[in-house]
């Protein structure tokens, strides 16, 4: 199998990272329970983990990349 590399940009990062802290916030504080809690919460552990290894299986599968090439000049 295919190693997949890293394909999450910093801002990407970043979003993922805030959005996966509030999920699990939410989950935390109680504002969400029941089934829907255990969605947030799985949701906000996948956003966090996406996050700290910089990769992305959807984005892989639909070929996507946000994060820039290392070595390449971007035009202008």
């Amino acid at each position: 199998m295919k190693k997949i590399g890293k394909n999450i940009g910093e801002i990407d990062k970043a979003v993922r990272a805030v959005l996966g802290i509030g999920l699990l916030a939410a989950y935390v504080g109680r504002y969400v329970a029941g089934t829907e809690g255990y969605v947030v919460l799985a949701l906000g552990l996948v956003m966090i983990a996406t996050a700290a290894y910089e990769t992305c299986p959807l984005y892989a599968l639909l070929g996507i990349r946000t994060r820039k090439a290392k070595g390449k000049k971007v035009r202008a």
